[in-house]
Parts: structure tokens; sequence; C-alpha cells
């Protein structure tokens, strides 16, 4: 049976203003200076018409990734393409950052030092940093913490960290936000140094938010930077720790400790499962499922779980999402396609509902759950769904009143444009026809794909987004609509502008 929706615009009431960066994005270390990442899926694969092997042990992950030179972040489409999102926060991490040596004056001579996993250039720096300033992002970091820095048992030194602070600072990019280390409570996972305990972390977290303080005050502290001690899948039981593929999952409260260093900004990981790849972990939802209503509320209810330790942490903070894409692992087989759309949008709109923030979507342009497809940069179906978010939805959100049901997800902000208002964004994820009761004449976006939910390319009111000669984007251009009923196609996403 069709869900029946009225808009009633007498009815919203203001919940709060959101970050305009709120739609920000990864570049891995491992893409700034070459590293091993996800291997691409087949095309078959993508299309779901061939099975991927699945591994049956989490040690054999490795078998899963490969090699990749540096992507090139001169790159003029890449650059026009993350311009035209808008502003956004540039987040350079991931586990490849926990061991990185900065060689900056080069005297590795390309040898990586002992204790570390890779070198950082300081050409592959500026790079980067050119591209931040091009792009008018805002660069957040998180920096070493392995072998090669420190033991265990020795406090957290600086010297390596300072360089790359200051390296940013001289050139005109600043580093403008930081996290100490990345995912840390995965500690057996994430190369920190031999023997290294919750205890430890404490400490060194405490010592980096002291030193970030005194020597470059301007810079936000974020953290923790952590991933999984809550029910982050919507299929596990309890919440507050527990184990991945037999690894201990370290707690919010136990890498903190006592904490003396306070935090400007809480931050954590969130994916909607785990991939195909990474199946032998647990926490993969089948692409069945891709659409259901439990799928689609996880992300929220995870936002809602870490808000308790926000509030405790960072009371009146906001709350950075500073990984999040469809899946853990480089994303699922159809991360590329339509389907993956709804989910985005969702944790979009029911995020901005609880808190005030900023989510970083992994990546920009590199695995399966990038924006842009690596190497040529051509945008996918999820890139035109935030572009034209960022097009339509201001900064004030409303509560609408509508109970989020099966076939109505309905969210609603201030207009972009700063016109008197409102914009409307109704996810209709049912298999049948959303009924829309319009109380006056609109624009309407509606987001469909191409033939099938599987597809590469998106359609916007029927009309194909893809790029044009010279990269230039397809015009985002709404249809005409009168007041009274209207009818969303099934499994749409729909912007509505009144």
């Amino acid at each position: 049976m069709a869900e029946f929706i009225r808009l009633d615009p007498a009815k919203l009431s203001p919940l709060r203003q959101i970050d305009e960066r709120l739609v920000s994005y990864n570049v891995e270390m491992t893409e700034v200076t070459g590293g091993t990442f996800w291997k691409a899926y087949t095309e078959a694969q993508v299309d779901g018409t061939e099975e991927f092997p699945l591994i049956s042990n989490w040690q054999d992950m490795g078998n899963l990734q490969q090699w990749y030179d540096p992507i090139d972040t001169k790159n003029p489409r890449l650059i026009k393409l993350a311009k035209d999102l808008g502003p956004a926060w540039v987040r350079v991490s991931g586990t490849w950052a926990n061991k990185t040596y900065y060689d900056f004056d080069g005297h590795c001579n390309g040898v990586v030092p002992e204790g570390f996993q890779n070198l950082l250039t300081k050409e592959q720096w500026l790079n980067l940093l050119d591209f931040v300033k091009a792009v008018d992002g805002k660069l957040l970091v998180s920096i070493a913490n392995c072998p090669g820095i420190h033991r265990a048992d020795e406090p957290m030194p600086f010297e390596q960290a300072d360089l790359l602070f200051k390296t940013s600072k001289e050139y005109g990019v600043p580093i403008s936000a930081a996290e100490f280390t990345n995912e840390p409570n995965l500690i057996a996972l994430s190369g920190l140094p031999q023997g290294y305990t919750a205890a430890d972390h404490a400490r060194d977290h405490d010592l980096f938010g002291a030193w970030l303080k005194e020597n470059y005050p301007e810079c936000l502290f974020v953290g923790p930077c952590t991933v999984g001690d809550i029910d982050m899948f919507g299929m596990m039981e309890g919440a507050g720790g527990g184990m991945a593929a037999g690894y201990e999952i370290v707690t919010t409260e136990a890498l903190l400790g006592d904490y003396k260093s306070k935090m400007d900004v809480f931050s954590y990981h969130y994916y909607n499962g785990v991939s195909e790849r990474g199946q032998a972990m647990g926490g993969h939802w089948p692409y069945s499922a891709a659409l259901s209503e439990k799928y689609l509320a996880t992300a929220g209810q995870c936002a809602r779980q870490y808000t308790g330790r926000r509030d405790k942490y960072v009371p009146g903070g906001q709350m950075w999402v500073t990984e999040s894409g469809d899946a853990g692992c480089g994303g699922n087989t159809w991360a590329s396609t339509f389907v993956d759309v709804p989910r985005t949008l969702n944790e979009l709109g029911e995020f901005c509902t609880i808190t005030d923030g900023v989510i970083f979507h992994n990546t920009l342009a590199s695995s399966d759950y990038g924006f842009l497809k690596h190497g040529t940069f051509e945008p996918r179906p999820n890139y035109f769904a935030v572009l034209l978010w960022n097009r339509l939805m201001g900064p004030t959100v409303y509560a609408t009143g509508e109970e989020i049901r099966e076939g109505a997800h309905v969210y609603c902000h201030s207009r972009k444009d700063g016109k008197e208002g409102y914009v409307y964004l109704i996810i209709n994820n049912a298999r049948e026809c959303t009924v829309v009761d319009l109380p006056c004449d609109a624009m309407r976006y509606s987001l469909t794909g191409k033939g099938k939910l599987r597809s590469r390319t998106m359609l916007l009111n029927g009309r194909e987004l893809k790029l044009g000669p010279d990269d230039i984007l397809p015009e985002l251009e709404g249809s005409y609509q009168s007041a009274g009923t209207l009818r969303l196609a099934p499994q749409s996403c729909t912007f509505l502008v009144i």
C-alpha cells in the first residue's frame, strides 16, 4: 500500500543551523604517497551478475588489496569537480597515515625508515596543499603513531608532527583541525607501537592536545576518531566494546582515560556495515537489504549513540563523522551505483536532525565508494546527489512532524538560495509510489536509476546526469510542479523547493 504524505509548512519547527561544510570527504594518505588500497570490483560484480568470491579468514584480507600510485591532485577534472561541490573539509588520514614518515628534506632517498611503512615527500605534501587551496578546503589530518616514532612505554614525541604542521603553515595552507591517531581503538590493526594499550593512548592523546594548544592554538583538536565501539551496524548485540574478527575493540572511555586535554570536536567513524570483501569479519548486509528500513536506520542510530559521548567529552560541540560510506573495506559491489544514493541522502538528512557537524565521505576519488571513479575521476551517482543537496538544502534544519517509515523519509531545510520558503527531501525506499499532498506550487528534482537500481548512471527528472564537453556539469534543473497530488516513483529520492 502506498504511503501518503501531507506537506504542511505551518507545522515545521526549526531545530538548528547546520555547518556549511557538512558534506566533506577524505583523501587517504595512501592516495597521497601511493600505497595499497582495495582492489576494484569487476564490472559484472558491480552489475550484480557475478558473485564476489568470499574469503573465509580475516587474515586473508591483504589479498583483496593492491598497490596504487599516488593520486594526481593536480588533475583539472578532479579539482573542478571537487570545487563544484562547494566548501568542504579535506581529511588526509587513514590507517596508512599512522605509519607514514615525513621525509621533507629527501634524506631517506626512497628508503622507508625502520618502524614505518611508507614515506611522504615534500613535493607530495605541497601538491596536496595546492589541491586543498584550489577547492576552498580546510585541512584535517591525523599524525603518525607507530614503532618508528616511539615505544609503547615512551610518551609520544612530536618532532615529526611539527614538521607536517610547520611546513603546511609556512606554505599558506595551515592544518585547521587534527585527530591524534586514526581508529586507535583497533589497536591490533592500526599499526601502533608494539604493546600499545588504551592507557598509553590516553597518555599520548592528552600530550597531543596540550602540544596543539601550545604550538598551534588555531587548530581544532578533534577526536578520539574511534570506530565500532557501539552497535554500529544495527546487527550486533550490546554496545560499548567487543571483538572484531578476533581483535579487541577498545571503548572511547578507555582510550581517553581521565581526559585532561579538552577536545574541540567529537569524532567517530561510521559505515553501513562491512562490504563483501570483509564479510569474513562479520557485519555484512546483503544487497536485498540495501533499501530496507533497518539498513537505512543504522546511521541515525549510530549518531544518537555517540551524542552521549559527545555531550560528555565536548559538551555543546560539533560531532564529526570523519569517515563514512556505504560499507567498510572499500564499499559494497553496489556502492558506485544509484542504489547507494538513498542511503547517502538519508544519512545526511537524519544526521542534521540529530546534531550539527560534518560528515566526511570516504573517499573523494578512490575505491568503490568514492564520489569520483579512481583514475578517471568520472562522477558517480552519489557525487550528483550531494551536489544537488549542497545546491538546494539551506542551513536551517526543521522538524517535519512526519514519522520516518518505508516510503516516507521526509526531511526539510531552508532554501540554499536565501529566498523565503523550504526544501523538502523525500526518500521513497518502497517498491510502490508515494503520494504527496503538495500545498503549493514547487520545483521538483527527482533522482532515479537509469533502468535499474544498480545503474552507474542517475537520472534527474528523467534526464541523464553526466559530464559534458570540457567536463561541464549537466544543468541541475527542476521541473515545475503545481499544487495538488504528486506521485513519487518507487525507490527514488525527490527534492521539492517551495
